[in-house]
């Protein structure tokens, strides 16, 4: 197998030492940052001293099939927050009603899995109740964040060939500007109910919880004619599990430690296009 290193910032020193480690028969720089350690053979004691090793570099790795490649996937689905972007959306509206500690507490127990994600949702949903609509656009303007790596991946994908799917817990309200803004090809997420210009507390329609993001994907899947095999999952918390785990490639991003327990792969410091040189 390959075993890419990459970094913010890879100290070639540690590179070394790593791939030395892992008896590599070759080191392959693939960027200034990112580094490929052919000929590993990896076995569980090994994968453990690589993961301390990393940790302590503040590094990412990933065991890698060297024959696999970017242009095998054809769907590329994402999870918004936290993921796509860098802020939790509903933590953000919440702090325009002075609720966001209450809030981002029922949101980080959701993510690790503590929670069902709907009573979640309904908790959090109806602390807003009452909040003029308002403060969404004032979420998105003042707020929202692209992850680092966001663009440069999505161009990357689009370039060869792969569609892309944000499928979301949270609303539509910054999902369907993202799909404008991104040039996304499939978004989904939940419905914010609006009354009068104020948020009623409630969502409509479908939740977008564990299960409906796992059969969105399915969904896309079947439209494109693939199999979830050929699709690329990228998610942090524990809602996004059952999607990832339908998936020929899951990516946790700087997740919760059940997603990255669970993941192929785990992004804990470089961007979203640290997913490239594993496929490179």
């Amino acid at each position: 197998m390959n075993l890419i290193l990459q970094g913010l910032s890879a100290n070639r020193s540690d590179i070394d030492r790593i791939a030395a480690l892992a008896q590599a028969q070759r080191v392959v720089p693939l960027s200034p940052n990112a580094f490929r350690c052919e000929g590993v053979q990896a076995d569980d004691a090994l994968r453990t001293r690589i993961d301390a090793e990393c940790l302590a570099a503040q590094l990412d790795y990933a065991f890698a099939d060297g024959e696999r490649r970017l242009a095998d996937f054809r769907l590329v689905a994402m999870d918004m927050d936290s993921t796509l972007i860098t802020i939790e959306c509903i933590d953000e509206i919440a702090d325009m009603q002075g609720l966001k500690p209450q809030v981002a507490e029922i949101t980080e127990a959701a993510m690790r899995g503590e929670i069902e994600f709907r009573e979640s949702l309904a908790r959090r949903v109806a602390l807003l109740k009452g909040l003029d609509a308002a403060a969404l656009q004032r979420v998105y303007d003042e707020r929202l964040k692209l992850s680092t790596g966001a663009e440069r991946m999505l161009a990357t994908v689009k370039a060869a060939g792969l569609k892309t799917l944000l499928v979301s817990g949270g609303f539509t309200y910054f999902t369907d500007r993202m799909k404008t803004r991104l040039g996304l090809d499939y978004t989904h997420s939940n419905v914010l109910e609006i009354v009068d210009g104020k948020l009623t507390g409630r969502v409509s329609g479908v939740v977008v919880d564990a299960e409906e993001k796992k059969a969105t994907v399915e969904r896309v899947c079947a439209e494109l004619g693939i199999s979830p095999r050929q699709a690329i999952v990228m998610g942090d918390g524990a809602n996004d599990l059952k999607m990832m785990g339908i998936s020929g490639l899951s990516v946790a991003f700087r997740a919760k430690p059940v997603v990255r327990q669970q993941a192929h792969v785990a992004l804990n410091f470089v961007g979203l296009d640290g997913i490239l040189p594993i496929l490179s």
